[in-house]
């Protein structure tokens, strides 16, 4: 059906008290006159690109013989039960797993580099380049993939990208084998000498995402008072609805209360943390949640929701941090995340370690179904999407990036297929994969990182057993 060609700027916000409001994007903001431009305008695709570190329990012997990570089979006809994938099996039409890739940038390349591989592995999980051993601010690492495409796509959304992370990454100054604590603290890098921070408090990707130009003291005393960000928007948002069609004022009622559900969400958890009762993080933020799994799938669904309304299309989401010792009542295991990674390539201690690899792997269903769920042109956003999920570190025990583990998921808007194992040569750089990505995001890059080609990551090789 035509449109009007008079359209309302996509920079167009919702204005209230105190606040202002991103708009999801509308009928009404794209100025051409048919259906085919609305799906073209809506279909540029999403990147969230999560960090997983210390490596697979798959990537040991093992693991490896065991199929803890990477399927027996290669092509489509791959069994994902054995291995810490496992919960992917409701899902595994729209994954592409990537197994046998290396990670040779975060090897040390000098001898004073030797030992430091929790310190700056992080830095290239996304850069694959070799950071500069350094203490000071003269960090050096790479562009990474994500700042990579917000730099082609990030003019056309509210936000260019959003850095999240589940644990604390405020530790300023050096860590330890004299790298600076950058290197730990953030997977995303504008350019080569400038980390990106990331956001760890639910609360303020809420407000950065949704709501912006209160004060800090303005939204302490709506947070006493358990008021709504939104509160003081709905006269901006009934102009609006008088000059939008019928589609436009569902989507618009429809991400309000997205937005409202969530947001009473991270109410709850502020309720909680200021009530005076004991926390397990004594020191977090007061918009974290104690519980990891809750804290996750609130990162998620805020991804998604930004996703699903174009406030942005970039998102680097770390869930981890190297050395953490958290501990995940979940899983049965009691040993702490990094303890539980020197395994001593104890057949017994590798199998708990790889149950915390599953329970990590089992919160992405969360995230893709919840993508899957949201109609986009005639498809779905899961389909606009391209997820990357994977570690820096291959066995952690030796602390190599060899095997490293690496999925993806999403159909990148249609140009890659899933539902495929592919197994790649030994010493193929994880940069070839990651090349291919952003070929099929649209960027023309001849290399990136050390990539030495690329993979075709919708090519079926023939059905083998691992070797």
């Amino acid at each position: 059906m035509l449109i009007t060609k008079r359209h309302l700027s996509r920079r167009t916000v919702l204005k209230g008290i105190g606040v202002t409001a991103a708009l999801p994007l509308l009928d009404a903001m794209i100025p051409a006159v048919t259906a085919q431009a609305k799906t073209a305008a809506s279909g540029k695709v999403r990147l969230a690109a999560i960090e997983m570190v210390h490596g697979a329990a798959g990537s040991t012997a093992y693991g490896m013989k065991m199929n803890m990570w990477s399927p027996a089979a290669t092509g489509r006809d791959f069994d994902l039960s054995p291995g810490a994938l496992a919960p992917l099996e409701s899902v595994r039409q729209h994954i592409t797993i990537v197994s046998n890739t290396d990670l040779r940038q975060a090897e040390a390349f000098t001898t004073p580099e030797i030992g430091g591989d929790h310190f700056r592995a992080s830095a290239v999980f996304l850069t694959q380049a070799h950071p500069k051993q350094t203490m000071g601010s003269d960090v050096r690492a790479g562009i990474s993939l994500d700042q990579l495409y917000a730099r082609h796509v990030g003019n056309d959304t509210p936000i260019p990208s959003m850095q999240l992370c589940i644990e604390p990454v405020d530790q300023a100054g050096g860590c330890e084998y004299n790298y600076s604590c950058v290197y730990t603290d953030s997977i995303s890098w504008a350019d080569e000498h400038t980390p990106l921070p990331m956001i760890r408090d639910p609360r303020t990707v809420f407000d950065q995402l949704f709501g912006v130009g209160a004060t800090k003291e303005e939204r302490a005393q709506r947070r006493r008072e358990d008021r709504s960000i939104l509160d003081g928007l709905m006269e901006s948002v009934g102009r609006l609805k008088a000059q939008v069609g019928s589609a436009d004022k569902a989507r618009l009622d429809d991400y309000l209360t997205d937005v409202r559900e969530i947001e009473r969400r991270i109410q709850k958890v502020e309720e909680y943390n200021s009530s005076g009762q004991e926390r397990e993080l004594p020191g977090a933020p007061i918009g974290v949640p104690d519980s990891y799994e809750e804290h996750v799938k609130l990162m998620f669904d805020l991804q998604a929701l930004a996703f699903g309304n174009d406030i942005t299309r970039v998102f680097a989401f770390k869930m981890s941090r190297d050395v953490s010792g958290r501990v995940f009542p979940a899983t049965g295991v009691t040993t702490g995340f990094h303890n539980a990674s020197h395994h001593n390539s104890r057949e017994d201690r590798i199998r708990d370690f790889n149950k915390i690899n599953k329970y990590h792997v089992s919160l992405l269903p969360h995230f893709i179904e919840r993508l899957k769920r949201m109609p986009e042109g005639n498809g779905t956003v899961l389909d606009n999407t391209l997820v990357i999920y994977g570690s820096p570190m291959g066995d952690p025990n030796v602390h190599n990036h060899k095997r490293c583990p690496l999925l993806f998921a999403g159909h990148a808007g249609g140009t890659l297929k899933g539902g495929l194992h592919i197994r790649t040569a030994d010493g193929t750089p994880m940069a070839n994969a990651y090349l291919d990505v952003l070929h099929k995001m649209g960027l023309d890059d001849k290399s990136f990182g050390d990539s030495t080609g690329t993979i075709d990551l919708n090519a079926v090789q023939p059905t083998t057993a691992a070797l």
